[in-house]
């Protein structure tokens, strides 16, 4: 399940209740909906025109200004010296809790994407991190030990807020994966325009991946073709070797063979010639 899926059912029943309500009553659902637990998107409620009605009251605009807060904004608007905190109600632990956990999605996605190999050159084991300092964190969340942030990290983990993990050695958090916050007004083109940038990227990066792709696959293929005929060379000559072997060996061997054959004819030949001779001997006696 990706993260913050089940969030928006989350804030259904309030959408329900905000239906007609006005004024005082519209006041009390923005803060019992930022203070409740594992309610983390706002922009439905924010849209509905009831609630917009509350920014054309001075006693209930900031009840407006604090549900912007809470939608798009981050722990520091809350801060001095920005001026919303004059024009904002207190916050409760809960909400304070809530929107340092959205302030560190926002933070994470402000920050450019870092890749970790846990193995080297292994792309099954890269991953992807964006990377926030722990003194970062502490001065934009207004926290004073690392303790104390660690555990709101922890807490942000277990609530599907982000996925990543705390490194205590470099004293830094890396951010894998979080949910997505809701867009604040006028927002939408910019990131319309990054996903532009990104589509545009990526499809330069893939048509250089294709030709590299088609060019390896070239060479490829070149060198089978070239071990091929260094085989079918190889083969030849091999060939042309035993041949060349097999005629010596035939050749030799009949050599030997008339050599042989002379041998026993000059043999015959002495015999004869000393039956001859001994049969004139015979004859002289």
């Amino acid at each position: 399940m990706d993260l913050g899926s089940n969030f928006p059912a989350k804030l259904e029943p309030y959408l329900l209740m905000a239906k007609g309500l006005k004024g005082a009553a519209a006041a009390k659902l923005i803060q019992d909906v930022t203070s409740a637990p594992g309610v983390f998107v706002f922009s439905e409620l924010l849209e509905l025109p009831n609630i917009q009605e509350l920014g054309k009251s001075e006693q209930h605009e900031k009840y407006l200004s604090l549900l912007q807060l809470f939608s798009y904004r981050t722990y520091q608007d809350y801060l001095p010296p920005t001026a919303h905190k004059d024009f904002l109600p207190p916050l409760n632990e809960a909400q304070t809790t809530k929107l340092k956990h959205l302030s560190i999605v926002s933070l994470a996605s402000d920050r450019r994407v870092r890749t970790i190999d846990y193995q080297p050159y292994s792309l099954l084991t890269r991953t992807f991190y964006q990377i926030l300092p722990y003194a970062d964190l502490l001065e934009a969340l207004d926290m004073s030990t690392i303790r104390e942030l660690e555990d709101l990290i922890i807490d942000a983990i277990y609530l599907d807020i982000l996925r990543g993990k705390l490194d205590q050695k470099e004293q830094q958090l890396e951010v894998e994966y979080t949910m997505g916050r809701d867009l604040e007004p006028g927002k939408l083109e910019e990131v319309l325009a990054a996903l532009q940038n990104w589509a545009e990227t990526t499809s330069s990066v893939l048509a250089t991946l294709d030709a590299k792709i088609q060019e390896i696959a070239k060479e490829s293929e070149a060198a089978k073709q070239a071990a091929l005929e260094h085989e079918k060379a190889l083969q030849a000559t091999l060939k042309e070797v035993f041949e060349k072997q097999k005629e010596k060996s035939l050749g030799g061997g009949s050599m030997m063979n008339r050599r042989a054959v002379e041998r026993d004819r000059d043999g015959m030949l002495m015999d004869i010639d000393e039956d001859h001779g001994n049969g004139k001997n015979r004859n002289r006696k």
